[in-house]
């Protein structure tokens, strides 16, 4: 690990990782993500974003450190993955993904399930 990583806080330990990548494959089936840096910036400018997911690895991590002053700007939970190519998985591309949103649906199947994980994520931060 580089001494970059630090930057990236709150960073989600494998089983947290696990289930938020989890997470992310399931919202992109309910077309409920947006990919990449600025798609996330734009839908968190937009108040549709209800998660925000990066990842650690991603270099210069000054291209997605933007997303946490904003979330934190407008009450978005936010967390670090360690990989981007395992998030770019999650949302069913096959390449590296940066950072990913999950978006607001209230009549999605995925609300329940997207609320927990926004708990766990804000516990995080504390």
């Amino acid at each position: 690990m580089s001494d970059d990583t630090s930057a990236a806080f709150p960073l989600a330990d494998e089983a947290l990782s696990t289930e938020l990548l989890d997470l992310v494959q399931q919202a992109t089936h309910y077309r409920q993500t947006k990919k990449g840096a600025n798609e996330a910036t734009k839908s968190v400018n937009r108040g549709t974003c209800e998660l925000i997911i990066m990842a650690a690895d991603t270099s210069p991590l000054a291209i997605v450190l933007h997303l946490p002053l904003l979330a934190e700007d407008k009450n978005v939970p936010y967390v670090f993955v360690p990989s981007k190519i395992a998030l770019g998985r999650a949302n069913g591309v096959s390449r590296p993904v940066v950072a990913c949103c999950i978006t607001t649906n209230e009549a999605s199947d995925l609300t329940a399930q997207i609320r927990q994980m926004k708990n766990k994520v804000e516990r995080l931060m504390v």
